[in-house]
């Protein structure tokens, strides 16, 4: 991907099944609302008591500015979700060689606004996993502005704000996460 020109990175189309069915330009899909795909990790402290917040960079072609708890991006041509997710967890906040756990998929369509793509908003297939550390975290400066370590008592009460900026995305996941699993997202 041209380091100047994020739009013109290829990533792999999708039906509205979810099935990888081509390839297009990152600006091209965003433009005309195409079904895509995106994967990430929600990367927790090592007793799973806080999980990692970062405020998205405001170069970000979608949602930029936002916070967000989900370290990702769209699914590269010929690509697996979760080597998606592997490769944006070392990307956008330098943790590598970490296990991942699959947490949640979800297809969501964002429909029209600001910073959401198209006319038609936001057609992507969302693949969330789990990674736990207590390591260092990196930013990488094009995508990530700032970043801290949140009690997750603290992002559920964040979430429960709809006029918080948080990527709309990734809302989706996490709440829906939420609601299906009890356990260590409950403990603050």
């Amino acid at each position: 991907m041209p380091a100047d020109d994020p739009a013109a990175e290829l990533i792999a189309l999708y039906d509205a099944a979810g099935h990888q069915v081509g390839v297009a330009v990152r600006g091209e899909v965003y433009a005309r609302s195409l079904w895509h795909a995106s994967a990430g990790v929600v990367l927790r402290s090592g007793d799973g008591a806080r999980v990692y917040v970062h405020r998205r960079s405001e170069a970000k072609l979608v949602m930029p500015g936002m916070h967000d708890c989900i370290a990702g991006g769209v699914v590269g041509p010929g690509e697996t979700p979760e080597a998606t997710a592997v490769r944006e967890l070392g990307e956008e906040l330098g943790v590598r060689d970490v296990p991942l756990t699959p947490l949640v998929s979800e297809s969501w369509e964002s429909g029209p606004g600001p910073g959401l793509g198209g006319p038609d908003g936001l057609r992507t297939h969302l693949f969330a996993f789990e990674a736990r550390w207590d390591g260092p975290v990196v930013h990488q400066p094009s995508e990530v502005s700032a970043g801290w370590w949140m009690p997750l008592s603290e992002l559920r009460a964040r979430l429960a704000d709809p006029g918080w900026p948080f990527a709309p995305d990734s809302r989706v996941l996490v709440e829906t996460w939420l609601g299906r699993r009890a356990g260590p997202w409950v403990r603050s």
